[in-house]
């Protein structure tokens, strides 16, 4: 390492946030970048500590190679710090921003809490090389003459057309919404993500011979055989949408709703877009001088808290069946893997009111509208104990318990009786293929991402997206010099 005694002379920085009183005012980053010196100082803490779990299964799904690029950076090379990023990850500007940095809960360093700055200094470099010009399209030297058909333009899609596209194919990438970018662009709030970012990504990808067809929703628009006839290869990346059912009672009052659309709304709102959006309901759901009641303790729910209080909710409360976790985990115990601990995100920073271990158990309201939520506490088998029940006031109420698999409609029903799919327990339906070759059960038909995996994070999408890219390109050609 560059700095080998890095980390014992310098403390650990991130970059700071807006004051929360400025940042609820508007839909933009908050985020406060570092300065390229900063940035270098927290690169050169980066450890010499033998055994790197990091970058390894434990810390970064996509193997991102963390300590290489920590000395590139900690030297002043940008290029070949982005190049090195590039090689296992198509989109760090994505991963910089929205991922909760397994890799630093992995950091050797994280044994006493102050691991490296790792999501900040992959932020950076992203960053610094769209600065000074360095992502540019790559577009394929030798055509293959295969074409290929990506379904869902989310990151796993994005990935693999993008790697498909530098391999030579021909590549024609479908999205059933306006704009490409998948629930990165919809579902994802523009305060933790500007979606600029999305649109630099596109015209890079055109660039490198990727063809979008936005408002296409294949299954209903486009037939399944017809796109299986007309390419060599079918990968689908639809992703996992469907929300799952809460079984609270209520439900159908007005006021009461599931989050995607709100999120969805208010992106298309931000982005100037028609809020109608297919697969969602299009009945305008606003926050401003409302009550809110967010149940759930997820990433989804801590971006409707965040969403409520930008549109002017006057109180935001939050709701987690889970016990109040410790503020500090047992590292002995747990390291080098995700912990549960306290965690406040930037979103319940801005004034949620949060319950923890709290059941919802209905939705009360006068003449259809709802107007409080009915709730109890529960044990630690999350049953309710008897006398604790009490009502929090509510004008709105967003379910976000999580999602269950792709929508219904579309390429499900059209490949219906054709498409092996797997149901578990809790009613979560999946498309079933390996991660070694990612094979649906329709000859000629791939699949990659939470459409196959479930739901997870952006970063397992992007892996998933390259290695289905591999194998497709594998398939096709015989032979393969994709990376896995």
């Amino acid at each position: 390492m560059g700095k080998v005694t890095g980390f014992m002379e310098i403390d650990r920085q991130v970059a700071k946030y807006q004051p929360a009183s400025d940042r609820i005012r508007h839909f933009r980053e908050f985020t406060i970048p570092m300065s390229d010196p900063e940035v270098q100082k927290q690169a050169a803490r980066c450890m010499d500590c033998g055994i790197p779990y990091c970058h390894g299964p434990t810390g970064c799904p996509i193997h991102n190679q963390i300590p290489d690029w920590n000395d590139l950076v900690y030297n002043g090379n940008w290029k070949e710090a982005i190049a090195n990023l590039h090689s296992t990850n198509n989109f760090p500007e994505f991963t910089g921003r929205v991922c909760p940095a397994p890799c630093e809960e992995a950091c050797t360093l994280n044994l006493e809490d102050i691991p490296v700055s790792i999501k900040t200094v992959e932020q950076a470099i992203a960053d610094k090389a769209y600065e000074l010009g360095f992502i540019v399209p790559q577009p394929a030297t030798v055509k293959t003459g295969k074409r290929v058909a990506v379904i869902g333009s989310g990151p796993a899609g994005m990935a693999a057309a993008q790697q498909l596209g530098r391999a030579g194919h021909e590549v024609d990438l479908y999205e059933r919404e306006s704009k490409p970018g998948g629930l990165l662009r919809y579902g994802i709030p523009d305060f933790k993500m500007e979606k600029n970012f999305i649109d630099r990504r596109v015209e890079q990808m055109r660039g490198e011979g990727v063809t979008f067809h936005c408002g296409v929703n294949v299954g209903v628009d486009v037939k399944m055989d017809q796109l299986l006839s007309d390419y060599d290869a079918v990968l689908y990346c639809g992703g996992s949408e469907t929300p799952r059912a809460s079984g609270i009672g209520g439900g159908e009052l007005h006021g009461v709703h599931d989050a995607m659309p709100f999120l969805v709304q208010q992106n298309r709102r931000v982005g100037r877009e028609n809020i109608d959006s297919t697969g969602w309901p299009s009945e305008p759901i606003l926050a401003g001088g409302k009550h809110v009641v967010v149940v759930g303790g997820g990433d989804t729910a801590s971006d409707c808290v965040g969403t409520a209080f930008r549109q002017g909710a006057v109180k935001v409360t939050q709701l987690d069946i889970r016990p109040q976790p410790p503020e500090k985990e047992d590292k002995l115990a747990v390291w080098p893997f995700w912990a549960t601990k306290m965690r406040t995100s930037s979103s319940q920073a801005e004034g949620a009111v949060r319950e923890f271990q709290v059941a919802t158990l209905e939705f009360v309201g006068e003449d259809g509208v709802l107007t409080g939520v009915k709730c109890c506490h529960v044990d630690e088998k999350r049953k309710p104990i008897a006398g604790t029940e009490f009502v929090i006031k509510a004008d709105l109420a967003f379910i976000a318990i999580g999602f269950r698999g792709p929508f219904k409609d579309g390429v499900l029903a059209d490949l219906e009786g054709r498409l092996t799919l797997n149901t578990d327990s809790r009613g979560s339906v999946n498309v079933i293929a390996n991660d070694t070759d990612y094979k649906t059960s329709v000859d000629k038909f791939w699949t990659a991402g939470d459409v196959r995996r479930g739901q997870s994070l952006v970063v397992w999408a992007i892996r998933e997206g390259r290695q289905a890219a591999r194998a497709i390109d594998e398939a096709l050609m015989g032979e393969t010099l994709l990376p896995r």
